[in-house]
């Protein structure tokens, strides 16, 4: 599958250069991302993508046009079935670097989902003492860099519970920083670059979170927001963002975002979101239209806090890519930024009108 994977995404490179595209290397510190990280593992079922004017184009490339200047990739160390590896992603993050998109690391420090309620140990590096498990945070962050050489780095996914359980729990607050300190210290030691993430999922407890590791060498405060499950309202989002990046002296970014533009199915796969009391109503209704108004809503906010640095939508890819009867197929596809046609949505207009 590798060698079929890496002869796809040479041909995705052709594509866009028979197409006459320019990507030059946006020059701009505002970060307008998203997460396209199963990208490699999509392609593989050759899906069509539409352009916002219904002509069939690379979906890097409809990217691209679209002001999207960042994009998110997930890092896990040896995962089952070999998705989000650096094996896969060290090639997709270089086709992304040749057409200019600047490389945003998610480490999830996992063989699978990291997240606030599950962050497992690597099986490799479970049993070993705990200098042993700082060695392998620092050798692991230090081969991403060396491989990859992004701008962007998350030291852990959503790390509100610490990471690496049991060892890296919050609850043990000194092993919790020191292992926090040895992925920040692979990464000043090795790049002169990349820009260092902390990243906290929703606002309940971040001012704790943020003054627990106030001592470590980062640059950016990441947070995560969905109406699901971090609250209904937009205010008190934004009046964290300010007091954080106030308090903390940091940028500060939205990690993670995204918006439904129906409730309805592609496949038989559960979607995450498929009611209305999972929305914010009556100003974001799940339409093409209302799934616009967010982000802009989104985008704006950010944007009239001081230090706030752009935002990243996460899930951009996931069309039900397995097939209309897929039961373990996308249950994100009704948040993608493209339809049940894989035609791009009017969402992607508010990514290419920067702040």
């Amino acid at each position: 599958m590798k060698k079929l994977l890496y002869i796809l995404l040479g041909l995705l490179i052709l594509s866009c250069d028979k197409n006459n595209e320019n990507h030059p290397v946006i020059q701009t510190d505002y970060i307008s991302g998203v997460d396209i990280s199963s990208f490699p593992e999509i392609s593989l079922s050759n899906p069509v993508f539409y352009d916002l004017d219904g002509n069939q184009k690379n979906v890097l490339a409809i990217l691209k046009k679209n002001g999207i200047n960042t994009v998110r990739l997930r890092m896990r160390v040896k995962p089952d079935d070999g998705h989000c590896s650096l094996d896969e992603m060290r090639p997709f993050a270089q086709i992304l670097q040749n057409m200019g998109f600047k490389i945003w690391l998610c480490v999830h420090y996992s063989d699978t989902w990291a997240d606030p309620g599950q962050q497992e140990t690597p099986a490799a590096w479970q049993g070993v003492s705990f200098n042993a498990l700082k060695d392998s945070v620092y050798n692991y962050t230090k081969r991403l860099i060396s491989s990859i050489n992004p701008e962007y780095i998350q030291i852990g996914n959503e790390i509100n519970s610490g990471f690496l359980h049991p060892q890296g729990h919050i609850d043990n607050q000194s092993q919790f920083l020191e292992l926090l300190n040895e992925g920040v210290r692979a990464v000043r030691e090795h790049s002169n670059k990349t820009k260092i993430i902390m990243h906290f999922a929703g606002t309940d407890a971040s001012n704790w979170f943020f003054n627990l590791i106030r001592d470590v060498d980062y640059d950016i405060i990441g947070l995560s927001y969905y109406p699901l499950w971090h609250g209904k309202s937009l205010t008190p989002l934004k009046n964290t963002l300010s007091g954080l990046s106030q308090t903390y002296g940091k940028n500060i970014l939205i990690a993670e975002t995204a918006y439904p533009f129906t409730l309805e199915w592609n496949d038989w796969t559960n979607n995450i979101i498929g009611t209305e009391d999972q929305l914010i109503l009556p100003d974001y209704p799940a339409t093409p239209q209302g799934q616009k108004n967010f982000i802009h809503k989104i985008k704006t906010m950010v944007s009239e806090i001081k230090n706030g640095i752009g935002f990243c939508y996460w899930g951009a890819e996931l069309i039900a890519w397995k097939g209309e009867q897929a039961t373990d197929g996308s249950s994100w596809e009704n948040q993608a930024l493209f339809d049940f046609e894989n035609k791009a949505l009017p969402i992607l207009e508010e990514f290419k009108i920067l702040p």
